[in-house]
């Protein structure tokens, strides 16, 4: 199997990639790696804005969605999409750092660090580099602009069984949620991680075997 291509650094966005924004203004976006609230406790390298990147697939996808959850007073809110290549590789350096610990109990307190690679929490290359993925919920809109995420049972990305998508431990209103989130998005051509279920992969990938390395910007 040849080796994935990599591509360089680059101040402009590559062909059938699109700022989110400009495609639909009403879906809400918490970029979490420019921020400190994510699991390594701080803002990423390769993350110069709170904006979101990704592939017009993805983008046009995501606002048929909105449109079906708007009438319904409801909202997508994005975490993550196109993540740089560098972002990935600087998840590895972290993992490695066992003395690193500042987010344990936050976001994966009944995990050993050592095993995020094993556990499939964490990878060298990710399908967010390829621009395909998207981390994800949905929100209540309230009076204001202001927005209350659905209960998913656990935050997004906290590294644990609990975030597998149909842990049947998960029940009640947060199994709900998690399904309405996954009936939609399947309806309008994505696949779940099964163990992460805020993570999807559009299909038909533009770009599937290119992991990108230009920043968030």
């Amino acid at each position: 199997m040849s080796k994935p291509q990599v591509s360089p650094m680059s101040l402009t966005l590559p062909e059938k990639f699109v700022y989110l924004h400009d495609i639909d203004a009403t879906i809400l976006t918490d970029i979490r790696y420019f921020k400190e609230d994510n699991f390594i406790g701080r803002p990423l390298p390769g993350y110069e804005a709170d904006v979101c990147i990704t592939v017009e697939a993805v983008a046009h996808n995501l606002s048929k969605i909105q449109k079906t959850l708007k009438m319904q007073g409801l909202s997508l809110l994005v975490f993550d999409s196109y993540r740089p290549q560098e972002t990935v590789d600087y998840f590895g350096e972290w993992a490695r750092n066992i003395e690193d610990q500042a987010m344990k109990e936050a976001y994966y307190p009944r995990i050993d660090k050592r095993e995020v690679f094993n556990l499939g929490y964490i990878a060298a290359r990710s399908s967010h580099s390829r621009g395909s993925a998207v981390d994800l919920t949905i929100v209540k809109l309230k009076e204001g602009g202001s927005y209350e995420e659905l209960n998913m049972g656990t935050k997004f990305d906290y590294l644990d069984e609990l975030s597998h998508t149909l842990n049947p431990e998960i029940q009640g209103e947060a199994r709900e949620n998690r399904l309405l989130l996954k009936t939609l998005m399947e309806e309008n051509n994505f696949i779940n991680y099964r163990k992460e279920w805020w993570h999807y992969n559009i299909n038909e990938e533009p770009y599937p075997e290119t992991y990108f390395n230009f920043p968030v910007k």
